[in-house]
C-alpha cells in the first residue's frame, strides 16, 4: 500500500500532525507498515493539493507552528475507492530470522538454539505491545489486533515445539568460544580474518 493511502487511512480515524502520523506507525503498526517522514510529508502536501485532506496551522509557544491535517469527504471517498481498487496483495515477509535458519546445518546447535529462544522472546514481546482489549475498540481494530495476536501465537507454538526437539547443546569448554560463536568477540584484536 502507497503512503498516500496509509496517510489517508490514520487522517480518517482523527485529526492528525505528519509527527503523529508518523508516531502510530512507530508503535504496533511498525509491523504492518513503516513509512518514513521523508515519505510522509511529501504524500501531505499532494493530499493538500489535491483537496483530499485541509490544514490548519496551530501557533505553538517557543516551538514551529504545527500542521494538523485533516480528511475531506472527498479524501474519504478516495480511500474507500484505493481500499477497494484490487484487493489485497499476499503479505511481504523479511525476515533475516528465517533465511538464517535456512542455512542453520551450518551452524553450531548451540546458536541454533539461541537463534530460536530469541525468535520465542520477541513474539512473547511482540504480543504485549499489542493492547488488544476486546470489545473495547471497532470491529475493525478488534480483528487487526487479534489476527496479530493468533499470528503471534502460532509462531510461538510452531517455535516451542521446534526448540523442545533440538539437541541440548554442548556446554562450550572455553567461555570466550561460545561469546564468539553467538557473535560477541571478546577481544576484537584476537579476531581472524
Amino acid at each position: 500500500m502507497n503512503v498516500v493511502t496509509l496517510c489517508l487511512g490514520i487522517l480518517a480515524l482523527g485529526d492528525a500532525s505528519g509527527y503523529e502520523i508518523k508516531k502510530r506507525f512507530d508503535g504496533p503498526l511498525r509491523r504492518i507498515q513503516e513509512p518514513s517522514f521523508g515519505s510522509i510529508y511529501p504524500a501531505l502536501n499532494r493530499l493538500t493539493r489535491e483537496g483530499l485532506v485541509t490544514c490548519t496551522v496551530q501557533a505553538q509557544d517557543k516551538r514551529p507552528d504545527k500542521k494538523v491535517y485533516s480528511i475531506t469527504a472527498e479524501g474519504r471517498a478516495h480511500l474507500k475507492a484505493e481500499l477497494q481498487k484490487s484487493l489485497p496483495g499476499p503479505d511481504k515477509v523479511h525476515s533475516d530470522f528465517l533465511v538464517t535458519m535456512l542455512f542453520q546445518e551450518m551452524l553450531s546447535p548451540a546458536f541454533v538454539a539461541a537463534a530460536v529462544d530469541e525468535r520465542i522472546a520477541f513474539y512473547r514481546d511482540l504480543m504485549t505491545t499489542l493492547d488488544c482489549p476486546a470489545g473495547q475498540q471497532s470491529a475493525a481494530k478488534d480483528f487487526v489486533c487479534g489476527y496479530g495476536v493468533a499470528v503471534c501465537r502460532a509462531a510461538i507454538d510452531y517455535l516451542e515445539a521446534y526448540r523442545r526437539d533440538l539437541p541440548a547443546p554442548e556446554p562450550a569448554a572455553d567461555p570466550a568460544a561460545g561469546q564468539k560463536e553467538r557473535g560477541v568477540l571478546v577481544n576484537p584484536q584476537a579476531m581472524e580474518i
